[in-house]
């Protein structure tokens, strides 16, 4: 649930992301980058994001009275490190009265990598891009969604955040870019890409528009810049009525149900 009010001229954004194996952080203000902090210290996420918060806002020399806003990437992704970003955003913008706006992890996920990609590629891309984010989802599944982007500036998203099996969804990828007018884009599959994401993303791509691995780790400054886009549409999140985009029941919650539908 989200409404639209009076954004404010200039703000200061606290971004927070743990669905990944990085816990992320970042301090910015009107796109300037103050300060940023990844963790890859996957179980320890729910110790670490208080801390790392403290230390990231003495480090910038922000106090919690001059910020304007605290961004949260709100899933899809790891069930229990969604619900700590989600649980330790929501408090701190209702302690401090802060606006709350959630993004997509995905989304800022991709936008991490378009932007190092670019940087990479040094003004040599030549046509669109398809930046595809991908998270392990287990049993040959990936949390997943694709964009488009190019050298103009131009981000588009093309399919809603969801979970797919990963060969079925680089085949449809493969086969849709061969397919369409002009000249195939560029598939760029991004994130902490382990052994059987290779192995299902890079099937096929003798046969078909090639798929590369882009290895990604989630960055909070992303999280901060999709805020501010919102920010700036005069868009904020009502703190209570915000809940984690988890797409899918987390297994335990699965097995619940399963063995109740089963009468067990």
């Amino acid at each position: 649930m989200s409404d639209t009010y009076a954004p404010p001229a200039s703000a200061t954004v606290l971004a927070i992301e743990t669905s990944t194996a990085s816990l992320a952080a970042a301090v910015v203000r009107d796109g300037e980058t103050l300060g940023s902090v990844q963790s890859f210290a996957e179980r320890n996420h729910s110790v670490l994001i208080v801390p790392e918060i403290q230390a990231l806002l003495k480090e910038c020399g922000v106090s919690p009275d001059s910020l304007g806003a605290i961004a949260v990437g709100q899933g899809p992704g790891s069930y229990t490190g969604v619900r700590i970003a989600v649980s330790v955003g929501k408090t701190l913008a209702w302690a401090w009265g802060k606006t709350l706006l959630g993004v997509s992890s995905l989304e800022a996920l991709a936008l991490g990598a378009w932007r190092t990609y670019k940087e990479n590629a040094g003004g040599s891309i030549a046509g669109p891009v398809w930046l595809v984010p991908v998270m392990d989802a287990r049993r040959g599944q990936v949390y997943t969604a694709r964009f488009l982007a190019d050298a103009s500036g131009r981000w588009e998203r093309l399919d809603a955040d969801g979970i797919r099996l990963a060969a079925e969804w680089a085949e449809q990828l493969r086969t849709e870019a061969a397919a369409g007018m002009g000249p195939a884009p560029a598939i760029l599959a991004a994130g902490e890409i382990g052994p059987q994401l290779e192995a299902a993303f890079g099937a096929g791509n003798e046969t078909g528009p090639a798929i590369r691995l882009v290895p990604h780790a989630m960055e909070a400054v992303s999280v901060a810049e999709l805020a501010a886009e919102r920010l700036r549409r005069g868009e904020r999140d009502e703190i209570h009525a915000f809940v984690p985009n988890y797409t899918q029941l987390a297994e335990a919650e699965a097995k619940l149900l399963a063995a109740r539908a089963r009468g067990d």
